[in-house]
């Protein structure tokens, strides 16, 4: 079990790129970075950075990155190894580095799908087919569509500062389709309102 939480030395985008573009999974930036990659330009700091895989290609995942990384998976708030051909029915946050003294260098957020569809985590009536979720960058680096990013921030317990800073920031950038999705989907997740509803 590790306990440094902020012992953080990230990935840049690109070798990110590089670490997950010979794995044969669907993966995408996400987070802040996933934000500032549709934007073309980096807005902010960033402390960390975050790749999404799908959880039913998990252990695809795991038997290329375990070549080279140490995986940890965030259960109950611990951090433990993922050993080798476990299954995670339910965790969604995997911590990795290199070694267990080296600090962390990107975290994997794992996703559930249903029928070729991404389900929202909080409200599993809130779905999109699973190809229309990722965007590319130019440089085909492959990131988590803003609006998708915007309700995952916007519907946490507590709404971080730097997620209400993200989201005045990228939303002159929405296109309509995109503010009536999260609108839409704030709306449902949150029937007694929410804070972001009444910007977009």
């Amino acid at each position: 079990m590790r306990t440094d939480l902020s012992n953080w030395t990230p990935l840049t985008v690109l070798e990110i790129t590089r670490v997950f573009s010979d794995i044969p999974i669907r993966w995408c930036v996400a987070g802040g970075w996933a934000l500032d990659l549709h934007l073309c330009r980096q807005t902010r700091q960033h402390s960390d950075i975050d790749v999404i895989i799908t959880r039913d290609e998990q252990l695809i995942a795991y038997r290329y990155l375990s070549r080279e990384w140490m995986l940890y998976k965030a259960q109950d708030g611990m951090l433990d190894l993922w050993e080798d051909g476990e299954y995670l029915d339910s965790t969604e946050d995997i911590w990795v580095s290199k070694s267990s003294e080296m600090p962390w260098a990107f975290q994997i957020m794992i996703i559930d799908t249903e029928e070729n569809s991404w389900i929202y985590k909080r409200d599993k009536s809130i779905k999109r087919p699973i190809d229309e979720i990722i965007l590319k960058t130019k440089e085909g680096t492959p990131y988590l569509r803003p609006e998708i990013q915007l309700l995952h921030k916007a519907g946490g317990s507590q709404v971080r500062e730097k997620d209400y800073i993200d989201f005045k920031t990228m939303l002159p950038s929405l296109l309509q389709r995109e503010k009536e999705w999260l609108k839409l989907s704030l709306n449902r997740q949150f029937p007694q309102g929410h804070d972001w509803i009444d910007f977009i």
